[in-house]
């Protein structure tokens, strides 16, 4: 039987309080019943005896305490899957919006997903290639990892998020399963209609969006929407990944947008406030989210994480990135001194790091000698910021010769390395040979970290 009553006590923003529920489920979806017969959707976020408080998916415009109803429909929130999902578009509540036939869903996923058991996971060690030499050559991204990217506002992180969710895939080896799918799991969040429209348009135009889901949450949305999308996308991709075996890679833009969405609800339910106006638990919210990407033993399929943020004032200890780093396997980090220089990706490589690097590298992965050139890569350029800014106060007169090349190397490497085409497609071979490229540069002598088999075959 299902449960309804009309005892609404009081409405708060996106908060409605309501007595003569008991009997309601925690997380349960309620159905809103406007005089005029327009429906809304929400879900009880507390229940205490009969008393139920109903978070709402769309605003509360039109809710009259005396005449509407609410109905308790006694399921939670799912996502309908199936193959069929692939190549679809859909709002931040998974309700599609490319104009395409109705999902026949194989099954219903509740949305709420659990994050991976620790003792369940297996090891990430694959190399995922991005075609971008910044991430792919020095912070690579190994399937499995969660690896944030951090921005801040007008930096170019949309176009490298849809670059990477273009141009992803796994390299193939000898140890390869040449039967391997891979797809992409795409949601933004707080996006305008501009961004939205750049982003759907980009992968259709690519024909990326044929491997691709997508889930677009718009500015004006509400905001319990905003924090239902993230989950959605991270549903799909674990159907994806374990269900149907595909190694799925999923981006989330922009989760400063989602913390703001859980800081307003919080706020509306009057809880008290933790760092900077963020609710107490925002990094165990964050946890349930990103926990949920990795490995399964016994599973052939995986979840790769990269969600997006944008720093506040470019602070890297705001809650947001500062939680968000406790959490996952590392960051990349764009810098606006980069961008101002016109370099695009503009990818901070000192800041940048990815802890999982050294598993997804070397022999059986990419290539034997990528350590060692990726370490050498690293002191030269971390030497040739430390000559800019002996040049700023003793001038460049006052360098010896070999100074002066770290110098040039700084602005070769910038250039060549990190600067690429936005439709650029580098395979990690042509990443390695352009780092080579780069350090013969130096007299043998000065590159300490490189083995001298590594010497004698690419110097």
């Amino acid at each position: 039987m299902t449960l309804e009553t009309k005892l609404i006590k009081s409405v708060a923003g996106p908060l409605i309080l309501v007595e003569g529920a008991r009997g309601a489920k925690y997380e349960e979806l309620v159905e809103i019943i406007l005089s005029n017969g327009e429906h809304k959707l929400g879900r009880v976020l507390e229940i205490e005896e009969d008393t139920a408080l109903i978070q709402l998916f769309e605003e509360s415009r039109g809710i009259n305490i005396g005449s509407t109803r609410v109905r308790f429909l006694n399921k939670q929130v799912t996502l309908p899957v199936a193959r069929t999902i692939l190549g679809r578009i859909f709002d931040g509540l998974g309700r599609p919006i490319d104009n395409g036939p109705e999902i026949v869903a194989e099954k219903h996923l509740d949305i709420n997903g659990a994050p991976i058991n620790p003792y369940s996971r297996a090891y990430p060690r694959e190399f995922i290639q991005t075609g971008i030499s910044a991430i792919d050559g020095l912070n690579t991204l190994v399937r499995g990892q969660k690896l944030p990217i951090f921005s801040g506002s007008g930096l170019p992180h949309n176009t490298l998020a849809v670059q990477i969710a273009r141009q992803a895939t796994v390299l193939k080896s000898e140890t390869s399963d040449e039967s391997e799918e891979f797809a992409v799991v795409f949601a933004a969040m707080g996006i305008t209609f501009e961004e939205a429209d750049f982003f759907i348009s980009e992968f259709r135009k690519t024909g990326a969006l044929s491997k691709s889901v997508l889930f677009i949450n718009l500015a004006d949305d509400p905001a319990i929407e905003r924090i239902a999308t993230p989950r959605l996308a991270l549903t799909c991709a674990e159907y994806l990944a374990f269900d149907l075996d595909m190694h799925v890679l999923v981006i989330l833009t922009d989760m400063t947008n989602y913390a703001e969405a859980l800081r307003e609800i919080s706020a509306a339910r009057k809880e008290v406030p933790g760092r900077r106006g963020y609710p107490g638990y925002l990094y165990t919210d964050l946890a349930t989210l990103y926990e949920r990407a990795g490995r399964i033993k016994g599973k052939k399929g995986s979840i790769t994480l990269m969600p997006v943020l944008t720093m506040p004032e470019d602070d890297k200890s705001h809650p947001i990135p500062d939680l968000t780093g406790y959490i996952t396997e590392g960051q990349i980090v764009l810098s606006r001194d980069l961008y101002r220089k016109g370099i695009y990706p503009p990818i901070d490589i000192m800041a940048s790091l990815s802890r999982l690097r050294d598993k997804g590298i070397g022999k059986d992965r990419t290539r034997q000698d990528h350590p060692d050139w990726a370490n050498q890569l690293f002191a030269c350029y971390a030497r040739g910021k430390e000559v800019e800014e002996l040049v700023v106060v003793l001038g460049e007169a006052a360098l010896d010769e070999i100074d002066k090349i770290y110098l040039k190397f700084i602005s070769e490497f910038e250039q060549k390395f990190l600067k690429q085409r936005k439709d650029e497609n580098r395979d990690i071979f042509t990443t390695l040979d352009i780092g080579w490229s780069l350090l013969k540069m130096f007299p043998k002598e000065e590159l300490k970290r490189i083995r001298p088999e590594f010497k004698e075959k690419y110097l």
